[in-house]
């Protein structure tokens, strides 16, 4: 691959993770409500779980989403539960989040979440299955290699985009929850973003 094909496909890489998502939604909504520590912890789990999607779809695994309605469908739906349940477990311990609290869960729970919500999403999987090939150069050695190489980059500039949108996101959460009638509500926006991309995940079509 040229320098010019690395660079373009870093532009792009930057250009679709910062466009407005339900990842960047999700990272901004840990900042806000449990702060910086776990924000930027979940969106670690997160990019962690791009590993995963490339390395599938530089094996070619990722093809059998396209193929198989039955493979899409239960891997869909798993990831729609998780999300509900961790809807449900929000609500349930609305004690987590008070003034000036720190989120005491351990950093393992906290990349664990973040990993399982990236790798239970058929639609990424599919996503790097058609983006990454765009990129490769068939007569410049290995496929796979290349696809290997397209995803670390991705994932690296998702590292650093996500860590800073969890960073300043904590920021404007500390600001709010020095107000008492603002804590009360972040439950609430936690678990309602959680279940929002559960059902939008539910409703995901291949």
């Amino acid at each position: 691959m040229t320098l010019s094909t690395l660079l373009y496909f870093l532009g792009a890489s930057i250009a679709l993770t910062l466009a407005p998502g339900p990842d960047n939604l999700f990272v901004m909504t840990q900042g806000i409500a449990r702060g910086r520590r776990p924000a930027i912890i979940t969106a670690l789990g997160m990019c962690s779980g791009i590993s995963v999607h490339t390395t599938a779809a530089a094996l070619g695994i990722s093809a059998l989403f396209y193929s198989s309605v039955l493979a899409f469908n239960v891997v869909k739906f798993a990831g729609a539960a998780y999300l509900l349940y961790l809807a449900w477990k929000t609500l349930k311990e609305r004690s987590a989040i008070r003034l000036a609290t720190v989120d005491t869960r351990g950093s393992t729970a906290l990349f664990k979440r973040g990993f399982i919500m990236n790798v239970l999403n058929p639609k990424v999987a599919m996503f790097f299955l058609a983006f990454l090939p765009q990129f490769v150069a068939p007569g410049s050695g290995s496929i796979p290699l290349q696809m290997l190489l397209l995803g670390f980059l991705f994932m690296l500039q998702a590292v650093i985009i996500f860590c800073l949108i969890g960073y300043f996101s904590g920021g404007i959460g500390s600001y709010l929850l020095a107000r008492p009638r603002f804590a009360k509500w972040f439950d609430f926006l936690t678990a309602g973003v959680f279940a929002s991309l559960g059902i939008r995940l539910a409703l995901a079509e291949r």
